[in-house]
């Protein structure tokens, strides 16, 4: 079972493809942190739970928390046998991905108080490749260090074996044409941690560094189907057709 907590429904990015970029409000009403009391009693609630994956994400950049190391210190101390939830994982942009942050991941990612693949992986959101089309596609001009921030980490884990990083590009007009560039980027950037990463144009698997090119659902889903194709075709992956209602 998928479980979001959101730590927070602000963002530091306008990304075209999100809807938190096309209003102030996300889910009607002002912009929120949620607080450490609400957070310790949602964390404690998963006991009662099945199998739980949890991720601190849902609209928001989870990282703008000004508490996010404090709050998965907090999750993870509780996750002593997996008595909390099964699997974590996190999605961020990156741009708040201080070396701290790298590190403090990697130690909880190795705690052995918990299953050894509890820490799952973190899904980067880069999405172009050039500072002109990031600061296009994203709303802001954060690639430089969005880029170093997501190298650090790679660094700091080194061959660590969790979490996984998956760096992933959402394909739309704006940045087709940089998906394999993007692809020859990061590829053997994951491959200097001596693990082969998966190149995929589906969700990638959690055992795994990948770079995944990302289909946008959007209000022409067959445009952006095709680009999505388009891209896949570019760097030699299989094109497969959307099943009816997937994500």
């Amino acid at each position: 079972m998928n479980v979001n907590l959101e730590l927070t429904d602000h963002c530091n990015l306008r990304c075209r493809m999100c809807s938190q970029s096309l209003r102030e409000e996300a889910h009607g009403a002002p912009h929120r942190f949620m607080d450490f009391a609400t957070w310790q009693h949602a964390v404690a609630g998963l006991s009662d739970l099945d199998d739980v994956t949890l991720c601190p994400h849902w609209l928001g950049e989870p990282t703008l928390h000004p508490e996010f190391d404090r709050f998965v210190e907090h999750a993870f101390a509780e996750n002593v046998g997996n008595r909390r939830f099964r699997h974590f994982k996190l999605h961020t942009n990156a741009v708040i991905f201080p070396e701290s942050r790298a590190s403090l991941l990697t130690r909880l990612a190795s705690d052995r108080s918990a299953a050894a693949d509890t820490f799952l992986a973190i899904h980067f959101s880069l999405d172009a490749f050039s500072p002109g089309v990031y600061t296009r596609v994203k709303g802001a001009d954060r690639r430089e260090l969005s880029f170093r921030n997501v190298e650090r980490f790679l660094e700091v884990r080194g061959s660590a074996a969790r979490p996984v990083a998956h760096v992933a590009f959402v394909v739309q007009e704006e940045n087709v044409h940089e998906a394999a560039t993007f692809v020859d980027f990061w590829m053997p950037r994951l491959r200097a941690a001596g693990r082969e990463p998966q190149l995929t144009a589906e969700w990638p698997a959690m055992d795994r560094d990948a770079v995944y090119l990302r289909r946008w659902n959007s209000g022409d889903q067959a445009r952006a189907d095709a680009l999505h194709a388009a891209a896949s075709a570019a760097v030699g992956l299989p094109v497969r057709p959307r099943a009816a209602g997937s994500f």
